[in-house]
């Protein structure tokens, strides 16, 4: 019941126009003219929008002049294959034309517009088909009108079309890709490109293509009483509305078009008719998809500047801020305490290569400012350096410049991507020789200062990294790896030191990285070992030699009872082979 009241509401939108053209006065008296319509009658089209376009030409055989010495018209359809359905030579009478459009029945497969462009040049337009002579002069018009993307290829064949003289207009409906209907149609493109919404909208384009044909401008005189516009035929005027109207039975007034009353929107929430056709609409706190038709709750950490250090949740309509385990947030509901207080040289290793690509290397480059968020850096707790390696090696800042988060934070934005090869050896090496010396800000070996060093990569390296990964863990670096996307597990393996469990991390992307940085506080903050406020003691002071010959005793205890129990296994195997002879 609902299919057949949308079919009599289409009928009764598409009747209006087509009395407009019955009552627009005299006929379009153009000069010689040859005309083809050629029409879209694949699968996609629709039984009732077939409908809608076979009342769309013959409303507009209705206003043509036409005869075998002024307008010659000739239609033919196309899906998969091209049907003649009359040519240029085979009627001279409206009623005639008519009659054939009326009878045409559909094809009903695939979409190959080009080459119902190839037959219209070939064929349709031959002058044995009723086309008039080249010497005569006579313009020569296609009007294509689809509904969607062709499935063959159309620019060259239009291009060829428009270089014998055929002028083509493109008229794309509903489904039409814009960009085939421009590779079509002729210049200017403005006059010669129509899209329209839906099938029964059409007529704006038969409105504005019959204007064209005929020039007189009756319209002028002010006495036409149309509520929206008006449109000049030949001799005479009718009346048409702005796109979301249909014209009234008094055929001057006009009324909006209720799209949503169709109750074929499809959306969620709420549908909101606009001149333009249906909208859906999304209650507060939700978001329209991509499909233009369902809706999804509003993620406010990514719609607004939430200020959250570590991580937003979007609960509804608000949002809160996280911190990682072991951080309190702060008052204002944004900020999270520092880690606790501790010396640490940290040395981070970033990979610059061209894999990363530079909207990522931002997102690293902010990752980086939320490790030093966390971090107590001073000159006497945490230093920390930055080197970005691609192809090549680049110190940005050595430990020593920057005594303060803020110096380093704003130095790390102010870092400029590199964009080559990924050797990641070549910063291992660099790393051990030269970012950990004291020249560049690192603290004697003799004050105990823990050296950590974080390698940063999207990717394989393109030199060998095992000597220097074993280079970096034997002089008492402590290493991780953090890898993402193509990073390669092998190697964050190696680079990293033991156990790869607490120093390995891995984020599939680099819009996921923030979940990284709670194993990584974890691990760079120090949990034991020298705080802040205990004094650095000298390793040759008395105290410092008891507390070194101490650990190293029981070191040597431990040694002894290990290698004791591997004898005993040795003996017992021995006894065993022995048995068995």
């Amino acid at each position: 019941m609902r299919g057949l009241l949308c079919w009599l509401v289409l009928l009764f939108l598409l009747q209006p126009w087509e009395s407009q053209l019955q009552l627009a006065g005299p006929r379009c008296h153009t000069g010689p003219l040859d005309l083809v319509f050629v029409i879209d009658s694949s699968r996609s089209v629709r039984p009732f929008e077939f409908e809608t376009m076979r009342q769309f030409l013959v409303g507009l055989v209705r206003g043509l002049n036409v005869g075998p010495n002024a307008t010659r018209v000739g239609v033919i359809q196309y899906s998969s294959q091209v049907q003649s359905v009359f040519p240029l030579r085979a009627f001279s009478r409206r009623e005639d034309m008519e009659r054939a459009i009326r009878d045409l029945v559909p094809l009903a497969q695939g979409t190959m517009t080009g080459l119902a462009i190839q037959y219209a040049m070939n064929v349709a337009f031959s002058v044995a088909e009723g086309a008039r002579p080249p010497e005569e002069r006579v313009p020569r018009v296609a009007v294509i009108v689809t509904d969607g993307r062709p499935q063959d290829r159309v620019a060259e064949v239009a291009a060829q079309a428009r270089a014998r003289g055929i002028e083509i207009y493109a008229v794309g409906v509903q489904r039409a890709d814009v960009g085939s209907l421009r590779a079509m149609a002729s210049p200017p493109l403005d006059e010669h490109v129509f899209l329209v919404e839906s099938f029964d909208l059409i007529q704006e384009f038969g409105l504005q293509f019959q204007s064209r044909l005929c020039a007189i401008d009756l319209c002028a005189e002010g006495t036409h009483g149309c509520e929206h516009h008006c449109v000049n035929s030949p001799g005479s005027y009718f009346c048409r509305c702005q796109v979301g109207f249909v014209l009234q039975q008094d055929q001057r007034s006009c009324r909006a078009i209720d799209y949503c009353s169709f109750s074929n929107h499809s959306c969620q929430h709420e549908c909101v008719s606009t001149p333009g056709g249906p909208r859906c609409h999304c209650r507060e706190g939700h978001d329209l998809q991509p499909d233009g038709r369902s809706c999804q709750v509003r993620d406010l950490c990514n719609g607004v500047d939430h200020g959250c250090e570590f991580q937003c949740v979007s609960e509804g309509l608000s949002y809160r801020c996280l911190c990682p385990e072991g951080r309190q947030l702060q008052a204002d509901g944004k900020s999270c305490d520092r880690c606790r207080e501790g010396h640490v040289d940290l040395v981070l290793l970033v990979d610059g290569s061209k894999s990363v690509r530079p909207q990522n290397f931002e997102l690293v480059k902010r990752f980086v400012n939320q490790i030093v968020d966390f971090l107590d850096v001073s000159p006497e707790g945490t230093r920390v350096g930055l080197v970005q390696f691609s192809s090549r090696v680049r110190t940005e800042f050595p430990l020593g410049r920057y005594g303060t988060a803020a110096e380093v934070k704003q130095a790390v934005l102010a870092v400029e991507y590199m964009e080559r090869g990924t050797m990641t050896g070549l910063a291992l090496r660099h790393m051990v020789e030269h970012s950990f010396s004291e020249a560049q800000g690192a603290r004697p070996r003799a004050l105990n200062v823990p050296r950590v060093g974080l390698v940063f990569t999207d990717g394989r390296s393109q030199d060998d990294i095992s000597v220097w990964a074993a280079r970096a863990k034997e002089e008492g670096i402590v290493m991780y790896a953090v890898g993402v996307g193509k990073a390669v597990e092998a190697e964050l393996r190696e680079i990293a030191s033991e156990p790869a469990e607490l120093h390995v991390s891995y984020a599939p992307d680099f819009g996921t990285m923030t979940h990284l940085l709670q194993n990584l506080r974890g691990s760079i903050c120090p949990e034991e070992g020298i705080s802040a406020g205990t004094e650095l003691r000298s390793p040759c002071e008395c105290e410092s030699l008891v507390e070194f010959q101490g650990r190293t005793l029981g070191a040597l205890e431990s040694l002894t009872l290990n290698l004791a129990q591997l004898t005993a296994r040795l003996e017992d195997l021995e006894n065993q082979l022995a048995n068995q002879k």
